[in-house]
Parts: structure tokens; sequence; C-alpha cells
């Protein structure tokens, strides 16, 4: 029990990084990448891009570029820093998955 414990507290914590991540980072290498042509991999790698949601290159040229919300975000973080998770199920249901398979060892 002690370890489920540990692992919802680490999980929590991924979470946490991520919505922060999010919520408050950096949109520089999005611009960069809109007004860069034709990027390189190695370009790309060295990117954070972890706030795009999407990017699309349209028939007739230049490129879009979707965020991810980022009041959406705060609203989770919230929901974290209240110690309840009825606002994530998604979360809620990872983890009963996650319980699932070291229960029996097959998920089901």
């Amino acid at each position: 029990m002690e370890e489920n414990a540990k692992i919802d507290e680490k999980a929590r914590k991924r979470i946490r990084r991520g919505y922060e991540k999010l919520a408050y980072g950096g949109i520089a290498d999005a611009v960069r990448l809109l007004f860069n042509e034709e990027p390189d991999l190695s370009t790309l790698e060295k990117m954070d891009l972890y706030n795009i949601a999407e990017i699309k290159r349209p028939k007739g040229g230049g490129m879009e570029i979707k965020f991810f919300d980022r009041i959406k975000a705060l609203q989770c973080l919230e929901a974290l820093s209240d110690g309840s998770t009825e606002q994530l199920p998604l979360y809620r249901t990872l983890q009963e998955c996650a319980r699932s398979f070291g229960e029996d060892g097959n998920g089901v």
C-alpha cells in the first residue's frame, strides 16, 4: 500500500510539472519555427515545442501552430493543489488501469 502511495505521488509530481510547463512555458522556439522555412532535424531537436498542440502546413503555404490551452492547464493545476482528482478523470482512469496490471499481470 505504501508503494502505491509513492507511485501516486511520483505521478502527481510529473503531472504537475507537465501542467506547469504548459501553463507557464515559453513560446519563443515556436515563433522561431514560424520564421524558419525548412528547419533541419538537428534544429528541431534543440527546440522546446512542448506547448504546441498541433502544427499544420496548409497547401497555400505558411504554417499554423496551435498551442495547448494555458487556462485549462492552470485549472488542472488548481485541482491538483486542492488534492482532488474530480476534474482529472483521465488521471484516475490511468491509475486504475495501472493497478489492474499489478493485480493479476494481464490487466483484465
